[in-house]
């Protein structure tokens, strides 16, 4: 009942934090002005997703108290999330230069490493593999990766909350399936953090999430990822499974455009949801078919890799292969999309 209580008060937090965030960016005028880049066509507020960070990192000592959460593990979100926020609302307001930025996203990565014991370790093909003395440098890669893969994906109308709330809440349902009931609180938690948010950033838009709240939700759900791959190492195919979407279109869209020699940090609007959302005219099919994608196609797969019923880099492999094929078709990375 008392945790309950906790995500009704979350919600209630994020959906009022929100309003008012919204107020004050347009009172500043802390705007996102359409460019030729842009995927919206109207003036937007944005920074409010420092409301999912407000109201999800103030309930953690909630949870320590009640040991739904391990203070280490509190430590290790808390700070690495707050880190990123702060560095996002920062960039938001005013411009940080790209090797900076960066340099704060492997402090953060590096932080939340210390504080989960490092990278747990990996199954493959039934074979556990130890990184050894390459594991902190492979898990903070991967959690800067999976950080910056979030701004790179958050660029309409509802598509960041809606793959947040989609990983969170599925893989509570792979937890059930595979025995691990004792993680369910913190996706429980963020995910009910986000909908008080997406509940004003649904197509179409009333504000944005800005860098604050993408960066957040990135290093976030890696954390996430690893906490739970101490439990189990199926669970980090699981996440990776969850998150498919915005892997792979991120993935190939980075590879695509480096392979034409251009630089990585330069804004461009080439990735398959972009172009999916000017083919269709319309962002809220685009976020609906993602979640559709999401809870028809990637959670049935992550619930048989949890359940061992497939390896789980076949399950990668099955899960990846028709979003690839998807991220081809809607030419993520393509020159022409630029």
């Amino acid at each position: 009942m008392i945790f309950c209580g906790l995500l009704f008060v979350v919600l209630c937090v994020s959906l009022a934090l929100t309003w008012a965030l919204r107020r004050y960016a347009l009172k500043a005028s802390i705007m996102d002005v359409p460019n030729e880049r842009s995927s919206h066509s109207a003036p937007t507020p944005r920074g409010g997703g420092v409301a999912i960070v407000i109201s999800f990192i103030v309930a953690l000592p909630i949870l320590v108290e009640f040991d739904s959460l391990a203070l280490s593990e509190a430590v290790a979100l808390g700070g690495a999330g707050l880190f990123i926020a702060i560095l996002g609302f920062a960039d938001d307001h005013g411009h940080i230069a790209a090797a900076w930025r960066l340099l704060g996203h492997f402090i953060a990565a590096g932080w939340l490493l210390f504080w989960l014991n490092g990278l747990p370790t990996i199954s493959i093909f039934s074979q556990t593999l130890d990184l050894g003395w390459a594991g902190p440098v492979v898990g903070a890669m991967y959690l800067v990766w999976l950080l910056n893969l979030y701004n790179f994906m958050d660029g309409i109308d509802g598509l960041a909350s809606v793959e947040a709330i989609c990983a969170c809440l599925g893989v509570c349902i792979v937890y059930y399936f595979a025995g691990g009931a004792e993680l369910f609180a913190i996706p429980l938690l963020l995910s009910v953090a986000v909908m008080g948010f997406l509940f004003w950033n649904f197509p179409p838009a009333k504000i944005f999430m800005g860098d604050a709240g993408s960066g957040f939700l990135g290093i976030t759900l890696g954390g996430f990822s690893l906490v739970s791959a101490w439990h189990s190492p199926d669970f980090l195919w699981c996440w990776l499974i969850l998150l498919g979407v915005f892997v792979v279109d991120a993935t190939f869209t980075l590879f695509r455009r480096v392979a034409r020699g251009e630089k990585i940090y330069q804004a461009h609007c080439s990735h398959a949801y972009q172009n999916a959302a000017r083919h269709f005219k319309s962002h809220r099919f685009v976020t609906l078919a993602v979640l559709a994608i999401n809870v028809l196609w990637l959670l049935p797969i992550a619930v048989f890799v949890a359940t061992n019923a497939l390896e789980g880099m076949v399950g990668i492999l099955l899960a990846y292969f028709p979003i690839v094929v998807l991220a081809w078709k809607f030419g993520a990375g393509s020159a022409s999309s630029q």
